[in-house]
């Protein structure tokens, strides 16, 4: 396993953790964004009947492979689409979870795109969401010597959209904090139950440590879990998970 791959499990871990509950009983989950399956395909293994919305065809196609590898075929399905179409794929009510992990930075109005999440939820139904966390993002362009980029960052609007870094180590889209997100929820009608820190010593791991020392790795999971919910940590966390009730 690479040092990257340590670095995303390490989210992973802290994300599952933070579901263990409110995937605790089988029911109807939709994934959007949900690519390759990386993650429903490990809900569906708990019971769960996942339907992956997803723009990639080719990403479609591997879910549906990693499905059948795992033996969950008959619990997942893979449906072409986004967030501006959900509403033609998903009925109201029809969803007991939906994640949406890394995705509300992309699309074009995210009060509107969370609007659209809660009409698909049923009542009491859960939204795990993941953003990238904007003041994560301004140190991490300064730590890499991109002055004039953190700078913008740091002086940019709540959901701003914050342009690709050259030579692509940042796709670009926007970047939100706890408080904004939570204010975005809110408004949607949402009730944030809560708030976790993701990635907030991950990416400032030099790899050659992961590499070189194999228990690293797990310590650095476990280190990720004891902060996650610590409130002065949370500027650091490269992403934020929120958890909230429909």
């Amino acid at each position: 396993m690479s040092a990257s791959e340590r670095r995303s499990a390490a989210r992973t871990a802290v994300v599952w953790e933070a579901l263990r509950d409110v995937l605790s009983t089988p029911g109807d989950v939709l994934d959007i964004g949900g690519g390759t399956g990386g993650f429903a395909v490990g809900v569906a293994e708990l019971g769960h009947r996942v339907s992956v919305v997803d723009p990639s065809p080719d990403a479609l196609a591997a879910l549906g492979r990693r499905a059948d590898e795992r033996g969950v075929a008959d619990r997942v399905t893979g449906q072409q689409g986004d967030l501006s179409s959900l509403l033609d794929i998903a009925s109201p009510g029809s969803a007991d979870v939906v994640l949406c992990h890394g995705v509300l930075e992309v699309v074009e109005d995210p009060a509107a795109a969370l609007a659209t999440i809660a009409d698909v939820l049923r009542p009491g139904g859960t939204l795990s969401l993941l953003v990238a966390q904007r003041h994560a993002a301004v140190l991490a362009k300064a730590m890499a010597g991109h002055f004039q980029q953190a700078r913008a960052m740091l002086e940019s609007q709540p959901g701003d959209d914050v342009p690709a870094t050259r030579g692509g180590t940042n796709r670009g889209g926007r970047r939100f904090t706890a408080e904004e997100i939570t204010a975005l929820l809110t408004g949607a009608g949402f009730e944030v139950t809560a708030v976790h820190g993701i990635r907030v010593f991950a990416d400032l791991v030099p790899g050659a440590l992961l590499d070189a020392e194999p228990r690293a790795a797990q310590a650095l999971v476990e280190l990720e879990q004891a902060v996650a919910e610590r409130s002065e940590y949370l500027p650091l966390a490269t992403q934020v998970h929120v958890l909230a009730r429909r």
